[in-house]
């Protein structure tokens, strides 16, 4: 492929072999981050990107669609059996796309919502101020004890009593517990609401049967592909089959034209694979390695926010370290580890500086790597955290990650035929 970008485009080819290149020499540990299977990436890459298909199978508004209406139907099945779902929308370019689909199907401008906060695990599109959803919807917010911090359901109980709220949307993207999906239920159906889960970080996870699925319990569940699912780009809708109509239509033609059918033949893809043993495997991995990682981080005295975790993500408050999250995580990625600042809950920095770091394993899995490594990455992120200054260990250190690179390679089938 580089090839014939090369001969194309020098310019392009030689900023994606940089890409290339920083990819397989560097040790990925941001969460939301993984390594599609090349088989996903020959899909996206595939001759679907030419076609226009605004519509559904059988409804659409081009001719030329009947294998886009078969890929497409096949995505949608593949995606209804992994999860158990009524319904599905495969078409979303991204989670935000999703979210979006949903609020503007079943709520009008204005509408409450209840989610949880964005500084205590949340997301943006749950209805911080910087978001569009923020200006639609008039959001309150729940969030976690500050002792535990774990979420407080009798805040978000008390909350939605006194708001109302229309939609509630649970789901996070750095907290590292499992989210009791009954209890968000339980609180829904008393005030008459909806319940929304986003499940974008764990869709892997719970395809998997690693942790609990939220489509029992929810109205709609939103997801991404491209995390611990270890598909390509892309977002999801799954929906009780009495709101598929009018998901369908938020998305097309409410909030989304062409859909991109390459990605949606990447969906396929990953949808299969994740019914496989294989995918099973790799997704309790990345929670024994998050477990791992995590304990042997808490042994060297770092303070993980909630004690620990039930999932693929891994949140330390640094306060007392000397290190703030931007200045932590510049230093990892000079040694070649790659993680991203993050909030903690009742955080006094910025989200541009922060007091925590958040770590994830779902790419380092995908890659091969087991227990054994998460304890020497462990140490390598304590040595550095401890010597920030000392350019000889930090040498040192990024040398041992380029074996660790080295050891378990990006990609063995490009590897060995590079």
């Amino acid at each position: 492929m580089i090839d014939v970008l090369r001969f194309e485009d020098h310019e392009v080819a030689a900023i994606l072999a940089h890409e290339v290149q920083r990819q397989k020499t560097t040790l990925n540990m941001i969460a939301s981050e993984n390594s599609a299977p090349l088989a996903i990436m020959a899909a996206e890459s595939s001759l679907f990107s030419n076609k226009a298909a605004e519509g559904y199978p059988g409804r659409r508004f081009h001719a030329g669609c009947q294998y886009t209406d078969a890929i497409e139907t096949l995505a949608i099945q593949r995606a209804k059996d992994l999860f158990q779902a009524e319904h599905a929308n495969v078409q979303p370019h991204s989670g935000v796309n999703a979210n979006m689909a949903v609020y503007f199907a079943m709520l009008k401008v204005g509408d409450p919502i209840l989610s949880m906060k964005l500084d205590h695990g949340g997301h943006i599109s749950h209805g911080a101020a910087m978001s569009l959803t923020g200006h639609c919807y008039q959001f309150t917010h729940y969030g976690v004890h500050r002792e535990t911090e774990l979420i407080d359901y009798e805040e978000a109980r008390s909350l939605a009593k006194a708001h109302h709220p229309k939609m509630i949307v649970g789901g996070a993207s750095s907290y590292p517990r499992l989210i009791d999906f009954a209890a968000l239920r339980e609180i829904t159906d008393e005030v008459g609401a909806y319940l929304l889960i986003d499940m974008a970080h764990i869709a892997g996870l719970v395809a998997a049967g690693i942790i609990p699925s939220p489509v029992p319990y929810a109205d709609f569940v939103t997801f991404t592909t491209y995390k611990t699912l270890m598909g390509g780009r892309g977002g999801m809708i799954l929906c009780k089959k009495a709101y598929a109509s009018k998901i369908d239509r938020a998305i097309f033609p409410g909030t989304q034209g062409t859909p991109a059918i390459q990605s949606i033949a990447a969906k396929a893809v990953c949808f299969q694979r994740a019914m496989s043993p294989e995918f099973r495997q790799i997704q309790a991995q990345i929670v024994a390695n998050a477990k791992r990682f995590a304990q042997a981080l808490g042994n060297a005295g770092y303070r993980l926010v909630t004690g620990g975790t039930d999932n693929h993500l891994i949140l330390i408050d640094l306060r007392g370290t000397g290190l703030k999250g931007n200045s932590a995580e510049a230093l990892l990625e000079k040694i070649g580890i790659l993680t991203n600042k993050n909030v903690v809950p009742y955080d006094p920095e910025s989200p541009m500086v922060t007091s925590g770091l958040r770590f994830g394993t779902p790419a380092l899995t995908t890659r091969g790597l087991k227990e054994p490594e998460m304890d020497r990455i462990a140490a390598i992120v304590h040595q550095a955290f401890s010597q920030p200054d000392n350019d000889d260990l930090l040498r040192r250190l990024q040398a041992e990650v380029q074996d660790l690179c080295q050891a378990f390679p990006l990609y063995q089938e490009l590897d060995a035929t590079s």
